[in-house]
């Protein structure tokens, strides 16, 4: 018995010694190649955190141009928890489409903080009126998905959501 304690205490203390060099190896690495990695915000270089990101507002409309949107692409990571306002501010009834919450894991929809927990993927997200509807997702299915107002997507009201 004496023998057995003796070597499982030597490959303890072997492997503890190891986990110390390999961590001295992965710092030094880090310091020697970290700056460039570090200041890269693409979403390549970017790793999925147990922290929910906010997605950039999608702003559809406004009282100038009923017919624009503030930004058309996302670019999102797999495995990422995020928080996505979509607001509707040009006055017009905008019915909001993307085949990307079919491929997410979908945690609530807030309106005016009130939650709507659901058993899967809305259809769509209406508005009648200005406002802002808050979804609350986490990334699933690396790809490229799409977002339109169906009934206004020739006059520019369509984008992409890539997920790497």
């Amino acid at each position: 018995m004496r023998i057995f304690r003796a070597v499982t205490f030597a490959a303890l203390v072997g492997m503890a010694l190891t986990q110390g060099q390999v961590w001295a190896q992965d710092h030094d690495d880090d310091a020697a190649a970290g700056a460039a990695t570090k200041t890269d915000a693409s979403p390549e270089a970017e790793k999925a955190t147990r922290a929910s990101k906010d997605v950039p507002e999608l702003i559809l409309g406004s009282k100038g141009d009923q017919f624009t949107a503030n930004q058309k692409d996302f670019q999102l990571i797999a495995g990422q928890g995020y928080r996505w306002k979509i607001t509707a501010a040009g006055g017009l009834e905008y019915k909001f489409h993307t085949d990307l919450f079919r491929n997410v894991w979908n945690n609530q929809i807030v309106i005016n903080d009130l939650e709507v927990h659901m058993n899967g993927a809305p259809a769509w997200l209406e508005f009648d009126a200005d406002g802002t509807i808050q979804v609350q997702f986490t990334t699933v299915r690396p790809g490229i998905y799409t977002w339109s107002v169906p009934d206004l997507a020739d006059r520019g009201m369509k984008g992409t959501i890539t997920i790497k």
